[in-house]
C-alpha cells in the first residue's frame, strides 16, 4: 500500500481555484516589484539579514521557486540532470532590473502555461521534488509555492516597516478579487 498524499481528493484545488490563486499571487508579487523598484538600487540590494538578504534577491528567490516547481517538478522535467542545468543558469540570478524583468517574464509565462493546462487529474497527480520528503500532489505543490511566496513577502514587509516604508496592499479581499 502506498502512503497517502498529504491532501485528500476532497481537499485538492480545482483548476479554477488554482488559476484564481495564482492570479492573486501574481498581482501581489507585481505590487511588491513595483514598490521595490521605486526604491534606490542601494536600498533594493541592501543586506537586511532576511532569508535572501536583500529585497531584490528575495523577489528573485520567489521567481526561482515558481520556476522550479511549475516549470520543472509539476511539468515532469524534474530529473537531476534537468535541475542541475537549470540551477547553473545565470539568468535565474539577475544582477539588475533589466535582467529581473526578463526573468520575471520568463517565469510568469511558465506559470501561465501550466495554469492553462491545469486539469483536475493533473492537480491530483503525484509529484516529487528531491529536497521535499513525503508524498504529495501537484495541488499540494501549488499551495506550497503560494505559501512560500507569502512567507518571503512577509520578510519583505518586516524589512520595509523597519525603514518606515509602507508595503503595498496584499489582502485577498482587495487584491484577490481583482481589486486595485
Amino acid at each position: 500500500m502506498s502512503p497517502r498524499p498529504i491532501s485528500r481528493r476532497s481537499e485538492l484545488l480545482t483548476p479554477a481555484q488554482a488559476r484564481r490563486l495564482y492570479a492573486y499571487n501574481r498581482r501581489v508579487f507585481d505590487r511588491f516589484v513595483r514598490r521595490i523598484r521605486g526604491l534606490s538600487w542601494k536600498d533594493a540590494k541592501r543586506k537586511r539579514e532576511i532569508g535572501h538578504q536583500s529585497l531584490f534577491d528575495t523577489l528573485v528567490h520567489i521567481l526561482n521557486v515558481h520556476e522550479v516547481w511549475l516549470g520543472y517538478i509539476l511539468s515532469g522535467r524534474g530529473s537531476d540532470r534537468e535541475l542541475e542545468t537549470l540551477f547553473r543558469d545565470g539568468t535565474r540570478h539577475p544582477k539588475d532590473w533589466a535582467g529581473f524583468r526578463a526573468y520575471h517574464r520568463r517565469v510568469w509565462a511558465i506559470v501561465d502555461g501550466y495554469m492553462a493546462r491545469a486539469t483536475s487529474a493533473r492537480l491530483a497527480g503525484p509529484v516529487h521534488a528531491f529536497w521535499m520528503p513525503g508524498h504529495y500532489t501537484a495541488s499540494d505543490a501549488l499551495m506550497q509555492t503560494s505559501f512560500e511566496q507569502a512567507h518571503h513577502l512577509g520578510e519583505i514587509i518586516g524589512a520595509m516597516w523597519q525603514q518606515d516604508l509602507a508595503p503595498p496592499e496584499m489582502t485577498w479581499i482587495r487584491v484577490g478579487s481583482g481589486g486595485h
